[in-house]
């Protein structure tokens, strides 16, 4: 039996996503060591802030700091499952990406979305183009990574009924 992937998409198409609607997403996720030292090597990113115990005890953090790329890549995954899964044809670009404090490892970020813009697609018709900001919290409530995306985002109108 084939998958029917319209089927089991939880995203939302082009016409749900209103400006000014924001999603807390209900995945958290605390940070661990093994996080930080895969993705660091996967990347080939030997940062000592990110690998060196004792060279970070130097540094103004005193600590090691979590990949900011990993931060930003768990802030972007979280978000999938209730705004793009299975209705996004990709994104489109990044911006204004921050990271206003460290992610340590053993934080627990947690994530929430807000539309804040959206036009139809002038090349493609069945489509539009969404302005999602996602911020990203720690458990102390502050604020560790900020990024404005664009995706091209499905219409819902355009789906076939077959």
């Amino acid at each position: 039996m084939a998958v029917n992937y319209q089927e089991l998409a939880t995203g939302k198409y082009y016409e749900e996503l209103e400006p000014g609607t924001i999603f807390k997403h209900s995945i958290t996720r605390t940070v661990t060591e093994a996080d930080n030292l895969m993705f660091s090597a996967l990347t080939y990113n030997c940062a000592w802030l990110h690998m060196d115990d004792e060279y970070c005890k130097t540094t103004i953090y005193g600590k090691r700091l979590v990949n900011s790329l990993f931060t930003l890549a768990l802030a972007c995954g979280v978000t999938a499952g209730d705004t793009t899964l299975g209705t996004t044809l990709g994104n489109l670009g990044f911006s204004d990406i921050k990271f206003p404090k460290p992610v340590f490892i053993g934080d627990t970020i947690y994530v929430e979305t807000e539309i804040i813009n959206r036009r139809e697609s002038k090349s493609r018709p069945d489509t539009g183009i969404v302005e999602f900001e996602t911020r990203g919290h720690n458990q102390r409530d502050e604020l560790v990574v900020s990024l404005r995306r664009t995706g091209l985002m499905l219409k819902k109108s355009s789906l076939s009924e077959a």
